[in-house]
């Protein structure tokens, strides 16, 4: 296996491509209680499901767009932690920062960490100037996260009949 590309470094984490490899961790990630309640069911249950997700999702991300969902890990460890990385939308006109957490490592200051150097990294390297992020309107943590890195409330959206997100821009 080769190791995955560091795309940035913080004080504490690493932001890397998420590669197939990835698969266990991310059943585990997208069958949590916060992210089925704050992002929605994949029906992900196998480790085969997993690798049909990155494959269709984060690596053809990286492919077509230079960027996509990449996986954030401790430093000391390379332990996988969470994801963090920009997502490009039809239904959008920028690109979304978007961020998710296994549970035990929520509440250590880690998802401000790298969302704010993801943005850095997205302005400075990417070009990117105009950023977006989605929540769900009962996820307090997420907005406040983006209070904190700069984002403004802009408008209520409806991607699905029935349930309503936040969008929120740096701009």
């Amino acid at each position: 296996m080769l190791p995955s590309p560091v795309i940035l470094r913080t004080n504490r984490l690493l932001l890397r491509e998420l590669g197939t490899d990835d698969a266990p961790f991310i059943v585990e990630l997208v069958n949590t209680p916060g992210w089925l309640k704050f992002i929605g069911e994949r029906n992900i249950r196998s480790v085969d499901q997993a690798k049909t997700y990155l494959e269709e999702g984060p690596i053809k991300s990286y492919r077509e767009n230079g960027f996509g969902l990449w996986g954030v890990s401790l430093k000391e460890s390379d332990t996988l932690i969470g994801m963090c990385g920009l997502l490009k939308r039809d239904a959008l006109a920028h690109p979304d920062i978007g961020y998710a957490f296994l549970p035990a490592y929520t509440g250590k200051g880690y998802a401000i960490e790298i969302a704010q150097a993801t943005m850095d990294y997205a302005k400075t390297k990417l070009n990117i100037t105009t950023l977006y992020a989605i929540t769900h309107p009962e996820n307090v943590a997420s907005i406040k996260l983006l209070g904190k890195i700069g984002m403004r409330f802009k408008e209520k959206l409806s991607f699905k009949e029935g349930e309503d997100s936040l969008l929120f821009s740096n701009e």
